[in-house]
């Protein structure tokens, strides 16, 4: 017999447990080793949270929301809410999708390539490409794009602070780079396929869902 699924004030008085032991730790003299004591405990905080969020809009769909009500609440789109929170059916086979990251190292893979993109580094990125994304991806393609980008928002400086959001969307691994440009921000958007090669790669601006 399985376990029953953790209720909301289940994973609440866990999540207020967490919490409470973990303000209790920062509120005490801290020495070299605790640091990393804190650490643990904030991350058992944030995974708590985390899956205390999963409940409360699974639970907000089946009480009849939106996901555009989600979404709001939230402050991302209902595509990006749906993305992360969503369980989508494939129409293929009429079951859930799985959306476990399987690909290991696709946001350092993804970054490098990216960098060598927009360093003009193309012999070294289509190493990675797919069948069709090196068919498609010409020197005429890249430079036009970049060309395009720099339009927008000038040169591009540097890569973003925050760290590159990797997530799984149909059978593809795609990874979201935040990119700094003279006039703005942007992002770099490269999917891998079930082979781990470049099935895709754009820069976009850092609101697309």
């Amino acid at each position: 017999m399985t376990d029953p699924p953790p209720t909301l004030a289940a994973i609440s008085a866990q999540l207020a447990e967490a919490a409470s032991t973990l303000a209790t730790s920062a509120s005490s003299p801290l020495t070299s080793p605790a640091y990393l004591d804190l650490v643990r405990r904030s991350q058992s905080v944030s995974s708590t949270a985390e899956q205390l969020l999963k409940l409360c809009v699974q639970q907000s769909r089946d009480a009849g929301h939106t996901w555009q009500e989600i979404g709001n609440v939230l402050g991302v789109t209902r595509q990006a809410a749906f993305q992360r929170f969503g369980k989508p059916i494939d129409p293929r086979t009429g079951e859930p999708m799985d959306k476990t990251v399987h690909m290991t190292e696709a946001a350092e893979r993804a970054v490098e390539i990216t960098k060598a993109v927009l360093d003009g580094r193309m012999d070294e990125a289509r190493e990675s490409f797919n069948a069709q994304v090196l068919e498609a991806f010409t020197d005429e393609v890249w430079g036009s794009g970049l060309a395009t980008v720099a339009g927008l928002v000038g040169a591009f400086e540097s890569f973003g602070d925050e760290e590159p959001f990797v997530r799984r969307i149909g059978d593809h691994t795609v990874v979201d780079i935040p990119l700094r440009y003279e006039a703005g921000d942007m992002k770099a958007r490269v999917a891998f396929d079930a082979d781990e090669k470049v099935a895709g790669l754009v820069i976009v601006p850092p609101d697309t869902p």
